[in-house]
């Protein structure tokens, strides 16, 4: 239903300014913001924006924002203005708010494609010649379809790139369905298929740690490596969003658009060079030789009190957790197992990839002596957004005899002089869609592969077992990935940077 309300909307010329970003030059672009007054607009793309729009890295830009809320622009700025104040990583002053304000516009979805498409005509003409369009499809799974459709009839396809968040799909079937839709009407080259965890500065650091490094490349394989974690567990819990979650699970919302995704930069192999399309084909060759997930090789749990939530069944065998074990059949992989846990309503939020590597013959050492008491050696990634690395290994304590402690070695990203210029992984992935680079985003093939690999589970799961919020999930954990321990919780802390 179009609104009564009239939309009145100037659009400034733009100041010429420079960019940089890899000396590659980025055309200036009208952004259109879908599902612009929801929760991940608030929480990260509109302050995102915000920053990209003060920085030299991003090309000139206009904000043309749309929702079902009925509102004008003002509201709509004064909408951005609370997000950014609330969320944002980087402050703003009057002067930079005030340049943002300038660019962002809003129309309501329900005026029609009509009203989108001189929406963005008049974006553009203020833009010059050279323009592009990134469409961002901040909106629930469901409403994907409809969103392709209006661009279409909006006549926004050409010279355009469309975002489309997490899950696609929800299966096998649906992910071809979709995928199928889409290419109806968006070319590959032009869809942006987003996973927010390898924007983190950390996850791209996997990459220049494993390639460029003779210490580790020559040990990163089955010979010298036991088992490999990836643990995302959140104490966060559902807030507004458990009608959207009691459809879709730990599992779905993210194991396989994230988990997984981060697992592939784990264990490829190297691509003949660092360029979308090689790093994407290796991504592939990881999904498809991923062995499927077994269900006795899964935990799934509900925390307590989930049942109670607004919007989910009070019978839910929905999963809030979910541990697994998968394998790699290739020759660098075959036998080295991987486990997967994430949860909300845990006793941690932590983001950590854990190496275990296989231990050494200690003969020579004497009883007593310490050696393997605390574990394997470990090297491990933690992907928060201040990302470290640690190497924990075995030396000698100090004084008389053989008596031996963990030690390690470790590195933060706050320590190096640079540290500021690291981006937000939403910041990184808009960035990289405008430039056209689908380094981080994800391939037709990969999603349908991961879906197909989950078949088995997602038509006979096992029953969600309770667990107690702020824990650290069911207690089958610890069976599932015997004789190893999981990683987290840490028994040492991470040491702090010194000032």
């Amino acid at each position: 239903m179009a609104t009564d309300k009239p939309q009145t909307i100037s659009y400034p010329a733009p100041e010429a300014r420079p960019h940089r970003y890899d000396d590659i030059a980025v055309d200036p672009h009208v952004i259109v913001l879908f599902g612009a007054t929801g929760d991940l607009a608030k929480r990260k793309l509109l302050p995102g924006m915000a920053y990209l729009d003060q920085s030299e890295l991003a090309p000139n830009i206009q904000i043309i924002g749309t929702s079902l809320e009925d509102l004008t622009d003002d509201e709509f700025r004064a909408l951005a203005k609370e997000a950014i104040d609330a969320f944002g990583t980087h402050e703003l002053t009057q002067a930079e708010w005030d340049r943002f304000a300038e660019i962002l516009h809003y129309v309501p979805q329900g005026a029609g494609p009509e009203a989108l498409a001189a929406a963005v005509a008049r974006a553009e003409e203020t833009l010059g010649p050279e323009v592009r369009r990134l469409h961002y499809l901040s909106v629930p799974p469901k409403a994907a379809r409809a969103v392709i459709t209006m661009l279409r009839d909006a006549d926004l396809v050409e010279r355009s790139r469309v975002v489309m968040e997490k899950p696609f799909g929800t299966d096998y079937t649906s992910a071809v369905a979709l995928n199928d839709f889409v290419h109806e009407t968006f070319k590959e080259r032009q869809i942006f298929r987003i996973d927010h965890f390898l924007g983190k500065e950390a996850a791209q650091n996997i990459l220049a740690f494993r390639f460029a490094n003779g210490l580790f490349e020559p040990i990163w394989n089955r010979n010298f490596i036991d088992h490999i974690q990836i643990d995302i567990p959140e104490t966060l819990g559902l807030d507004e969003r458990a009608n959207f979650y009691e459809s879709t699970g730990a599992y779905k919302d993210m194991v396989v658009t994230h988990l997984f995704q981060v697992m592939a930069f784990v264990v490829m192999e190297p691509p003949t060079a660092l360029e979308p399309r090689a790093i994407s084909e290796e991504k592939n060759k990881v999904f498809r030789s991923m062995l499927p997930v077994k269900c006795s090789d899964v935990v799934r749990g509900q925390f307590a009190g989930y049942r109670e939530l607004e919007g989910v069944a009070r019978d839910s065998d929905t999963e809030t957790f979910i541990a697994l074990k998968v394998g790699i059949d290739n020759w660098r992989w075959a036998g080295v197992p991987i486990y997967l846990r994430t949860g909300k309503r845990m006793a941690e939020g932590m983001r950590i990839i854990s190496i275990a590597f296989k231990e050494a013959p200690r003969t020579m050492f004497p009883s007593g002596s310490g050696v393997g008491a605390q574990g394997p050696d470990h090297l491990t990634f933690d992907l928060a957004d201040a990302s470290k690395v640690s190497l924990s290994f075995y030396g000698k304590r100090p004084g008389p005899g053989m008596k031996l402690d963990k030690l390690s070695m470790q590195f933060s990203t706050q320590e190096v002089d640079s540290a500021g210029d690291v981006l937000e992984a939403y910041e990184r992935l808009i960035l990289d869609a405008m430039r056209g680079d689908h380094t981080l985003f994800t391939t037709a093939e990969g999603i349908e592969s991961l879906w197909e690999r989950s078949a088995d589970l997602l038509a006979d799961p096992p029953a969600a077992k309770t667990y107690a919020q702020g824990t650290w999930g069911p207690n089958a954990i610890h069976q599932l990935i015997a004789p190893n321990a999981w990683r987290l919780p840490f028994e040492r802390a991470w040491r702090s940077a010194k000032k």
